[in-house]
């Protein structure tokens, strides 16, 4: 019978691998730390050419790494630096030219405010007595307190205080009578055709609570002729 023997052939191992698989665990390379760190102590540096290739490689290495440390801190870190500047700088000038974009869109819208503005100023203006007639005004200032039946204990003027483009004219008054007569001289003041403000008022009342006494400077204002802008533009260039 032949079943033996094919029984015998299928229970045979196969040498040849077994020794193919010894042969390549012997060739496996396999990194020896102490026998670079003996390469490294027998290196001689005047033959570098008979140097082993293990520290030869390592060596190459750590020059390359301290060549790109050197670029990146004498060189890339500078440039780094300039190119982040200069992505602020264009970031600027790009808020900036949306800016400017928006007033160009808008350069009609503007030039009618701008109109508005100088008519409105232009009545402003009209207000503002001319040197001329403040005298007229100190006299409205005070007939208004006497048609309220008010007492002026003090009326002074003062010198002018000359601003920007317009001057004012300051007035020290003390008056006495009851607190409604008061009011309606406020309210007169304020329904000048002229400006006139009430500034630092000091309001008192005698024992009785009747009578009250209000300390104030009336402020008037008028604007500077081309005159006086121009001798004030010359005295500021001295």
């Amino acid at each position: 019978m032949k079943f033996p023997a094919l029984m015998g052939k299928k229970e045979q191992k196969n040498p040849d691998s077994a020794e193919l698989k010894e042969s390549d665990a012997k060739k496996a390379p396999s990194f020896n730390f102490a026998g670079l760190v003996e390469d490294f102590k027998t290196l001689d540096p005047k033959d570098p050419g008979m140097w082993p290739a293990a520290p030869r490689a390592v060596i190459l290495v750590g020059v390359f790494a301290g060549l790109l440390g050197a670029a990146w801190w004498f060189g890339w870190n500078v440039q780094i630096e300039e190119l982040d500047q200069k992505v602020a700088e264009e970031t600027t000038l790009r808020e900036d030219w949306v800016g400017k974009k928006k007033q160009a869109v808008n350069l009609d819208a503007y030039r009618q405010q701008l109109a508005d503005i100088g008519n409105s100023f232009g009545s402003l203006l009209e207000q503002l007595p001319n040197q001329a007639e403040i005298g007229d005004i100190l006299v409205d200032v005070n007939k208004a307190a006497q048609s309220r039946g008010l007492v002026v204990e003090l009326f002074r003027p003062a010198p002018e205080v000359r601003k920007d483009f317009y001057a004012e004219k300051p007035i020290a008054m003390k008056l006495t009578g009851t607190y409604h007569d008061i009011a309606t001289f406020a309210g007169d003041v304020a329904q000048l055709p002229r400006i006139v403000t009430l500034n630092d008022i000091d309001l008192t009342s005698d024992a009785s609570g009747r009578t009250m006494t209000i300390n104030t400077t009336a402020k008037t204002f008028r604007y500077l002729d081309d005159s006086e802008l121009s001798g004030k533009k010359k005295a500021g260039a001295k």
